[in-house]
């Protein structure tokens, strides 16, 4: 039986009643363009023309990759678990902007080749030391990559019952764009080659290597009707337990905000199992991995910011997240024209009234 969340359906009753109080704030019509779309999805995704974020959270997922011993990455592995380390002390850039914006960041994790000390921050749902060389064979089992998304779908599910709406996913993973490169072609029918990035900074010629041994991946494995045993072939389980995370918070009507490549890929693979997740979800930026605009496209995203990130950990969203935060101001405190007492003319102009 293929696997399954339920996930219900926005309340497109209110749109009406939601756009007329939109539409009443003291500007012309549709003038705060995007932030007007957020405060729209805020309203929907909640049922409510008040809505709220509470105690919003990120979660940074981290897991090592063994496809890494194909040389598809520039860096060594080791820089996983250091750069864990650093964002449990409030380092790196997910933990400036977390702290600056007002997130409370918690790393996961999920396949670190390193056994972590316990810390406050630090959630294990470790499900193996690292993904398994998907070149050589399937990168988790079934069982594996069921467990990692129900371990997502789980930490999400603690935080809603805290009183937890809104999550932001990012993630940490040396090599972690081959397997997103991967599932960006399964999932949406892309060549390969046009999906290959060079991640961390791989060289014109590391790409092409690159492209070429996730090409003879899929031509070893092949592409599944099944999303989840795409998902198991070629994920990571970070990826896998985003994927969850998402699902799970689309369920509980959470807003979720995406990050770059990596976290939209795991969103590609939540699409493939519901595609209604998309309407809870909020495209942070547009990252400079070539594939993720591919990614946007194929789900029919808007990113809320385009400054050039292409640093993963969750720093996109944590970003937007301030952007998140002005556009449910705009609904629940910007002056309408009657409070303002400010009024359209029939030409659509506006005179303020003494």
């Amino acid at each position: 039986m293929p696997f399954h969340i339920a996930i219900p359906e926005l309340n497109n009753q209110l749109k009406e009643a939601i756009q007329y109080k939109i539409d009443q704030k003291a500007k012309p019509i549709g003038s705060l363009g995007q932030m007007e779309d957020i405060a729209m999805q805020l309203a929907l995704i909640q049922g409510t023309l008040t809505p709220e974020l509470n105690n919003p959270v990120m979660l940074t997922i981290a897991s090592d990759h063994e496809i890494c011993e194909e040389g598809v990455s520039p860096c060594p592995i080791e820089i996983t678990w250091q750069q864990c380390l650093n964002f449990l002390d409030g380092g790196g850039g997910i933990g400036l902007f977390s702290q600056q914006y007002g997130l409370d960041l918690y790393v996961v994790d999920a396949g670190v080749k390193y056994d972590f000390k316990p810390h406050p921050k630090l959630i294990d749902a470790k499900v193996r030391r690292g993904s398994r060389n998907f070149l050589r064979e399937p990168a988790m089992t079934i069982t594996e990559c069921q467990l990692a998304i129900n371990n997502g779908r789980r930490i999400v599910a603690d935080f809603h019952a805290k009183g937890t709406n809104v999550i932001g996913f990012g993630e940490m993973g040396i090599g972690n764009t081959s397997p997103a490169s991967v599932l960006l072609s399964v999932y949406t029918g892309l060549d390969i080659h046009t999906c290959v990035g060079p991640g961390s900074g791989l060289s014109k010629e590391g790409v092409s290597h690159k492209a070429a041994v996730l090409a003879q991946s899929i031509q070893k494995h092949g592409i599944s009707e099944d999303p989840l045993v795409n998902l198991a072939r070629y994920g990571g389980l970070e990826i896998a337990t985003i994927a969850g995370g998402m699902l799970e918070a689309a369920s509980r009507q959470m807003l979720i905000i995406t990050d770059g490549f990596i976290t939209t890929s795991a969103l590609l693979a939540a699409h493939a199992i519901n595609s209604r997740v998309v309407d809870y979800v909020c495209f942070s930026h547009q990252s400079q991995e070539q594939g993720h605009r591919k990614m946007v496209d194929y789900l029919g995203g808007q990113p809320v910011l385009d400054l050039g990130f292409r640093l993963g950990e969750g720093t996109g969203a944590a970003v937007a997240y301030s952007i998140v935060e002005g556009s449910l101001a705009l609904i629940n405190k910007m002056t309408s024209f009657d409070e303002a007492a400010v009024y359209n003319t029939a030409n659509d102009d506006i005179r303020i009234e003494d």
